[in-house]
């Protein structure tokens, strides 16, 4: 069970993009910049684990690519304009990892780890054992648990979801919560 109070300078943070940063377009995908909504005090919450974190990952299944809806640049671009106002504001991202393939089969499509491996092949001093995955949905709560990391199930979406669940660590209402409690913990211990 993960417990707050020993996140340090030495843990790596792990999100889902859509329904974790940005608000997600039901059944449909984000095409564009102007679609991307942040959640409200996400880049607050960013800029808070920029001290905290040693390492900042987006680990996120892009499949609207995969099927044609928009080019891998149109995706590109996006996350550069996104990654510019979390940087205005604070905040760090070190890397963004996407699986556009359609296949569930395919290595890199959560809930398999293969976005995570791919993190750590760049930045070998990842350890699992201390990073934690957040995200919306069970499939991002499997994907930290096959990589061995803790995890944080967000409510953004699914808030009725029956907990406590196998694959969930811990949840709260937003990331800026989550946030909220790393710094109440790390302050108080």
């Amino acid at each position: 069970m993960l417990d707050i109070k020993k996140i340090d300078n030495n843990w790596t943070l792990f999100l889902d993009r859509d329904g974790v940063i940005n608000h997600e377009k039901h059944l449909d995908y984000i095409y564009n910049y102007e679609e991307f909504i942040f959640y409200e005090g996400v880049k607050e919450a960013l800029a808070q684990f920029a001290k905290i974190f040693k390492y900042i990952f987006i680990a996120t299944n892009q499949r609207g690519v995969g099927k044609g809806l928009m080019s891998e640049q149109d995706l590109l671009e996006l996350h550069a304009k996104m990654m510019a106002d979390i940087s205005e504001a604070g905040g760090k991202i070190d890397g963004i990892y996407y699986c556009t393939s359609l296949s569930n089969d395919d290595p890199d499509r959560k809930p398999k780890p293969g976005m995570a491996f791919k993190a750590r092949q760049k930045y070998p001093d990842i350890d699992f054992s201390k990073s934690i995955m957040v995200g919306n949905n069970i499939s991002d709560m499997e994907f930290g648990r096959n990589a061995g990391m803790n995890t944080v199930f967000l409510k953004t979406t699914q808030p009725d979801l029956q907990l406590p669940h196998p694959a969930v660590d811990l949840d709260y209402n937003s990331l800026l919560n989550f946030a909220e409690a790393v710094n109440i913990a790390r302050n108080l211990y």
